[in-house]
């Protein structure tokens, strides 16, 4: 299976670069399956219903949100009529929503995707999100009850998404960060077969504070106050993320690339 994972979408530029990029990979890759973090689609902020209906539109097949799952009051309710957003598993049982579900793709094949979230670093104390994760995947063995599954970790910590993949490893088609908006280069299928990146990066716009314009940024680092609102840098976005093979019989990477398409980043094909 091909499978295309597109880290954090920042804003009007990081959707725009979605919507006009991702149906052209689609095609041009033969991809199978299509994941976006949609955590900051709206303003930097959340994800509305209405950004969430143009990301599955552009081609996403699932969207996963973070820790500003509601910030966007609609998405709350759209939570409870669209399975195809999925929020972190490791919420409240109270909240609107899943944190994972088993989707299908051509062929007849099945996807389990699922997302986590970080706690080390966070400003909220979430449930642990190791034993969150590891009843779903025991209970949908790659190879017979899923053909691929994709957790994307929100996460802070590094070292806690490291875990997180080494966690997985074997049980997972991919592990990949999103949350910190800066892709890293360690894009890797581990000892027990599932492909890992710390993170995906964002699609938005790079030149900026992880995507934010730099003036009120810059400015509360250097006087620690705050003059005006954070608001998403509105240049040409880079479309950021992972492109995975698997194997159907086993759900395991077979390889493994880094996606940087457009904007200010180097372009790659996998």
């Amino acid at each position: 299976m091909r499978l295309l994972f597109l880290g954090d979408v920042m804003g009007r530029t990081g959707r725009s670069a979605v919507a006009e990029r991702l149906p052209r990979l689609r095609a041009d890759w033969d991809l199978d399956f299509v994941v976006v973090n949609g955590e900051n689609a709206t303003g930097g902020m959340g994800l509305s219903a209405d950004h969430a209906r143009g990301l599955l539109a552009a081609g996403a097949d699932v969207l996963t949100l973070g820790d500003h799952a509601f910030d966007q009051k609609d998405m709350a309710q759209f939570l409870e009529t669209e399975p195809r957003v999925i929020r972190p598993i490791n919420y409240s049982k109270l909240a609107p929503g899943r944190g994972w579900r088993i989707f299908d793709a051509p062929g007849g094949r099945k996807v389990l995707v699922a997302q986590v979230l970080g706690r080390v670093f966070m400003k909220q104390p979430f449930d642990d999100p190791f034993s969150a994760i590891e009843p779903v995947l025991k209970a949908h063995p790659l190879g017979r009850a899923v053909q691929a599954a994709v957790i994307d970790v929100h996460a802070e910590a590094t070292s806690e998404k490291m875990g997180m993949g080494h966690w997985c490893d074997g049980q997972a088609s991919l592990v990949v960060g999103t949350h910190t908006h800066v892709p890293t280069g360690d894009a890797q299928i581990l000892k027990g077969g599932t492909a890992y990146l710390t993170d995906a990066g964002m699609c938005g716009d790079y030149d900026s504070v992880i995507g934010m314009e730099k003036m009120e940024p810059m400015r509360r680092f250097v006087t620690g106050m705050a003059r005006g609102r954070f608001e998403p840098a509105a240049g040409e976005a880079t479309l950021s993320g992972v492109f995975v093979e698997t194997d159907d019989r086993t759900g395991h990477a077979l390889r493994v690339a880094m996606v940087r398409q457009g904007g200010r980043l180097q372009d790659a094909r996998p």
